[in-house]
């Protein structure tokens, strides 16, 4: 049995907002590993809030450059303190690797880490990151990066809170005008706010599902007022609630946050924007980065407060 200290159940306490008792329960039953610890709570319907990417242990921006409308780059660089992360200095750098990956052939962080930095043929990316190092005093990383082209539409880029979040969409479409490109800015900012995982419900996966009608079901069998129901009427419940969420994570599922009556989905406002601009408009994908993501530290929600920049 491993041993559950004191800052195990403070980790987990503060992941998900459950209580102490609770926690440690779920730590113990779960010999000590986290994670399963964290399915036990959400089972049990003890867990509050379980977003490990909302959790982060690193300061930084995301910054995005496009070439065009048919490329972009969207890349996140951390830095140890949010002081650092505001310096002129470590920012102009972030621009500077963000200009480097909308150029670049790599797939991947460690053969982007190996090119030729782009304002400096003589180093490599990885070279130029350990003099801004020693520039700055405070250890950086060029965490990830994603390029995005567009073969039949355009892309489109927002960028929130001077790099906490920011976001890349593809569009498919025909017709490359402003009207067209003023809609998928707005749909930037509503990936930015509301954080869906897909873009359409047939895009989630089986294994998805399942994992989370497993969770709605041990949720349901812990609901008092749901004891001794048929069969069919829990199957029924786990359908319901699963396409509830469903609607929260897939982009066109949810409600277009600049809907006049509050009820106009992503999918409707699609069709708006399709038939305004005489041919169909579509998204291919999106990326969203929100720094540190996926880390260990608290960070703020910034959902309303982008919404609230999208409503003014």
């Amino acid at each position: 049995m491993a041993e559950i200290t004191a800052a195990m159940v403070k980790e987990l306490r503060e992941q998900t907002g459950a209580g102490m008792t609770d926690c440690k329960k779920a730590l113990s039953e779960a010999n000590g590993n986290m994670d399963e610890a964290v399915e036990i709570l959400r089972k049990n319907g003890q867990a509050k809030a379980v977003k490990k990417e909302s959790r982060i242990a690193a300061e930084g921006i995301c910054s995005v450059v496009c070439k065009g409308d048919q490329a972009a780059a969207v890349v996140e660089v951390n830095s140890e303190t949010d002081f650092v992360a505001k310096n002129d200095t470590f920012r102009e750098f972030v621009h500077a690797v963000a200009e480097q990956a909308v150029s670049t052939k790599a797939t991947d962080i460690e053969a982007f880490l190996e090119e030729k930095w782009i304002e400096d043929s003589s180093k490599t990316v990885k070279e130029a990151l350990v003099d801004k190092i020693a520039v700055i005093g405070e250890k950086l990383s060029i965490r990830r990066f994603c390029k995005v082209e567009a073969s039949e539409g355009c892309v489109v880029s927002y960028v929130h809170g001077g790099g906490r979040i920011a976001v890349i969409v593809e569009a498919k479409t025909s017709v490359v005008n402003d009207a067209v490109k003023e809609a998928m800015a707005n749909l930037a900012m509503q990936v930015a706010a509301l954080s869906p995982k897909y873009v359409a419900t047939s895009d989630v996966s089986e294994e998805y599902k399942a994992h989370e009608k497993e969770i709605i079901a041990a949720q349901i069998a812990q609901d008092p007022k749901m004891a001794g129901k048929p069969e069919k009427v829990i199957e029924g419940a786990v359908i319901g609630r699963l396409n509830k969420e469903l609607k929260e994570v897939c982009l066109l599922e949810q409600v277009y946050v600049k809907a006049e009556d509050g009820k106009q989905t992503v999918a409707q406002y699609l069709s708006q924007v399709s038939k305004e601009n005489g041919t169909e408009v579509s998204i291919n994908q999106f990326v969203r980065y929100e720094t540190g993501e996926g880390l260990e530290k608290k960070q703020e929600d910034f959902a309303a407060e982008v919404a609230a920049q999208m409503n003014q």
